[in-house]
């Protein structure tokens, strides 16, 4: 390439960065002395919160403000999400969230107390998971076969799961139907509670997000046994998909993302989206998010509404076809 048409990029380069940098400073003057709230609809300990904490350091040096993380938990993330609604449009509210909350609550509420469409505006996602079945340390099953043949032996089985009505749950009921299983799951308020029963032994096996699991499935106190998604996660390579099993359908993958109230201003979307680019471009960041069982991956607000529509639409269906009806 010639040094003439080199310059063109390079303006265009140039160009976006100093965009960039224009929104994250205009943002960061606009919250000066301000607090910005990134929500979690979980308690601390669970995977969701462990990664929030993760961005927030890093999103407060590419904004300029403070970053707290505020837990709301309660309700698979709705108490969350109805906050968001009520908060003031100013950028100084912000929910980070996976599917359940946005997708999945909609469907099988008949009033979840908000409407994602019309009340959140999507900012950016930055990751897709996969969901996972776990064994506790006291089950004697090494495998996802022989804890079927083990479930079969014991006439019937308890699957924790970190939310009611959510993805999760509907997998203990495919999984159960496929298998010949008689598997109730057993609901909590969130991955952390579960995660101490599991690892007190109080329930033989649970179905969460890898990054739920993983610290604990790599220090050997339970195992991972199979995953969902089309193709074995880089974190836990050993691990078979459901796929592999002969549980199809299932590889549409869930994900994260940040949204914002209805009304908050397109300059401040766009800024916080820049921020964190910026953030997710840091090589210890990535790191850590990875390590968690994370795909970590940027999308814009017009790709994660995008993502969140045809995420809805799957499991609308499947969820329609295990004959729930929303309550």
């Amino acid at each position: 390439m010639s040094r003439l048409s080199r310059r063109p990029l390079l303006r265009c380069a140039l160009g976006a960065t100093l965009v960039a940098a224009t929104l994250m400073g205009n943002l960061a003057h606009a919250q000066s002395g301000k607090t910005i709230k990134l929500m979690v609809g979980f308690p601390p300990g669970g995977g969701t919160d462990a990664i929030a904490r993760i961005l927030a350091e890093p999103l407060k040096d590419a904004l300029g403000a403070t970053v707290v993380v505020d837990n709301k938990p309660g309700a698979g993330g709705q108490i969350a999400g109805q906050a968001l609604k009520a908060a003031a449009p100013d950028g100084t509210t912000f929910f980070l969230s996976h599917d359940h909350s946005i997708s999945i609550l909609p469907l099988v509420m008949k009033n979840a107390g908000y409407e994602p469409a019309k009340d959140f505006v999507p900012v950016a996602g930055f990751a897709t998971f996969v969901n996972a079945f776990a064994v506790s340390g006291g089950t004697p099953a090494k495998s996802f076969n022989e804890y079927v043949a083990w479930t079969q032996q014991q006439g019937k089985g308890s699957v924790g799961v970190p939310a009611p009505a959510s993805v999760p749950e509907f997998l203990v009921k495919v999984i159960g139907g496929k298998y010949k299983l008689d598997l109730v799951a057993a609901p909590y308020r969130g991955s952390a509670p579960m995660m101490a029963d599991m690892l007190g032994n109080q329930i033989p096996a649970g179905v969460a997000s890898v990054p739920d699991f993983i610290e604990n499935h790599k220090a050997g106190k339970l195992r991972v046994v199979a995953v969902l998604g089309d193709k074995r996660q880089a974190a836990l390579p050993d691990v078979p998909t459901f796929a592999e099993l002969g549980l199809a359908g299932f590889e549409d993958v869930p994900y994260y993302g940040i949204f914002a109230p209805a009304g908050t201003p397109p300059a401040t979307i766009e800024a916080f989206g820049a921020a964190l680019q910026k953030t997710l471009a840091q090589p210890d960041v990535r790191a850590k998010l990875t390590a968690m069982g994370l795909s970590v991956g940027f999308s814009s607000s017009q790709q994660l509404a995008a993502r969140e529509a045809a995420y809805a639409k799957v499991w609308a269906r499947i969820i329609k076809e295990t004959g729930f009806v929303p309550q």
